[in-house]
């Protein structure tokens, strides 16, 4: 596993709070990016070291837990690829709605549909995740997110654009 380096108090990741509607949107974006890497040790630097999270039924807490639970995630979610889009924000606080598309290991395909409450800090890290999810199944024929793997292009519909 790749090692973890905390962030000293002096670092932070901008944009930073009280947001407005640009920076809102561009901390989205941002995160979409990082999940979109598949990297657990990078994500896990967007958020602070005591970080907490409910994802689904499980409630990792920190750096370390949130790296395995990421690890495990996408050892499990295939061709992974994610859209989020900006739903509210105010102060330090941003609301968003995503979707995201794999498959498993017997080349079953699923769309997850879901929301994030998230909080952060002075310093533009993400102290709270919240995140209710759910899966649909889906025809490999259904996929709407054809990007190769990694950051979806600029010019790939977003969520509202896709209807979903």
């Amino acid at each position: 596993m790749n090692a973890i380096l905390p962030l000293t108090e002096s670092e932070s990741r901008p944009p930073c709070p009280p947001f407005t509607r640009e920076t809102a949107t561009q901390k989205v974006r941002m995160a979409e990016d990082g999940w979109n890497s598949r990297n657990p040790a990078r994500v896990a630097l967007a958020y602070t070291v005591d970080s907490q999270w409910r994802n689904r039924s499980e409630f990792p807490h920190g750096r370390e837990q949130i790296v395995a639970f990421l690890t495990r995630k996408w050892e499990r979610e295939l061709d992974y690829r994610l859209i989020k889009e900006l739903w509210a924000y105010d102060g330090n606080r941003i609301a968003v709605r995503f979707a995201y598309e794999w498959r498993d290991t017997e080349h079953r395909w699923f769309r997850a549909y879901g929301n994030e409450n998230w909080e952060f800090d002075a310093h533009g890290l993400m102290q709270r995740r919240y995140a209710s999810i759910n899966d649909l199944a889906i025809a490999e024929s259904e996929r709407k997110f054809h990007w190769p793997q990694g950051r979806r292009p600029d010019d790939h519909p977003g969520l509202s654009e896709l209807g979903l």
